[in-house]
């Protein structure tokens, strides 16, 4: 397969590498994926996260396996363990999927390595879509709010919302961006704030729990978010705390508006409450652990409660910026989201 760079992935000399995001930001630490359980591990590790990227890492290993001379079979193993390792992120499940397509093609081998470099493509230009239509909705001079991280680092591209406000940014728009911490694993605070240094946005780091009072001073124009699904009536399945900050925006009258690809689009999945949400490990709230060692802060057998996703309704949501456009709630009020985004321009289309 062809060389392919982006700023969390590498395909070259036949051998996939990730970006330990858990080691971020004190080290860059590439780290080797050669089958399927070890980039497993990676994924539910969060060594490699974002929607996009891990379904864009699930094809890229799946097309080396291929070519790698792994048989049908074991492929197809491969497919249905792969959709296993996150089950909130579907876009995960609509790679493998095309993946699946390509390997039941009569030249097998040569149709999934096309597939998945067609997937890395099409991702960057979501991205450059994504940031194009949603920076039109950035007011000149604006404080916007982010949550978790949407970037780069997630995607094969700009990002989602982060490229919303790259493309912003370089309109002049954007006097400051408030980074939620996003708690327990913390991507807001070793994430985003080091990706929007690397790009010169101008940010403040901010525990999550002072978001409502920022809104309360006036001081937050707009928040921005990702998703990791968007159900059939347009409830949206993002990092933990992303509802929170829904029910804080709605309440100061400040607009809160989803950034993501048409591939988040679950037109299968009815509603939010029919969207699977990961249970994740209780020592990610009673401690945090990276590059820097690790820390327990509560006691060793405190009990938890750790979804790593919440679902944010659609009734709370201003915007839907997708690579196709903007989709408002006038446009979902039947609460058919699919029909709002059929009528407009894909790039499957």
């Amino acid at each position: 397969m062809q060389t392919v760079n982006t700023t969390s992935l590498t395909l070259k000399e036949n051998r996939l590498w990730i970006l330990d995001q858990q080691a971020l930001p004190q080290e860059k630490c590439w780290l080797p994926c050669d089958d399927v359980e070890q980039l497993v591990g990676h994924i539910r590790a969060l060594r490699v996260r974002g929607a996009p990227l891990i379904g864009l890492s699930a094809s890229l290993l799946i097309a080396l396996l291929a070519e790698r001379g792994l048989p049908r079979t074991e492929l197809k193993q491969a497919l249905q363990t792969l959709r296993a390792a996150r089950p909130t992120a579907v876009n995960l499940m609509n790679n493998l999927d095309r993946m699946k397509l390509a390997l039941a093609q009569p030249d097998w081998v040569a149709a999934m390595a096309e597939e998945a470099l067609r997937l890395v493509d099409e991702d960057r230009i979501l991205c450059d879509r994504i940031a194009d239509n949603g920076a039109e909705w950035v007011k000149p001079g604006s404080r916007l709010l982010t949550h978790c991280n949407t970037g780069g680092l997630a995607t094969a591209g700009v990002g989602t919302a982060i490229g919303v406000l790259l493309r912003a940014h370089q309109q002049g728009k954007i006097t400051q961006v408030w980074v939620d911490e996003t708690r327990p694993l913390l991507q807001g605070g070793r994430l985003t704030a080091w990706e929007l240094g690397e790009l010169g946005i101008p940010y403040r780091l901010i525990c999550d729990s002072m978001a409502a009072s920022l809104m309360a001073e006036g001081l937050v124009d707009a928040v921005w978010v990702g998703a990791d699904r968007i159900a059939a009536n347009g409830d949206v399945a993002n990092k933990i705390g992303t509802y929170s900050l829904a029910i804080l925006a709605h309440y100061h009258r400040i607009p809160f508006y989803v950034a993501a690809p048409h591939t988040t689009h679950d037109p299968d999945c009815p509603n939010g409450a029919a969207i699977p949400i990961e249970q994740r490990a209780a020592a990610e709230v009673t401690g945090v652990s990276g590059s820097f060692g690790s820390c327990q802060w509560a006691p060793v057998d405190a009990p938890t409660y750790n979804p790593a996703f919440d679902v944010t309704p659609a009734a709370l949501i201003s915007g839907w910026v997708l690579d196709c456009g903007l989709i408002t709630p006038e446009q979902v009020t039947d609460g058919i989201f699919l029909q709002a985004m059929g009528s407009k321009e894909t790039l499957s289309a």
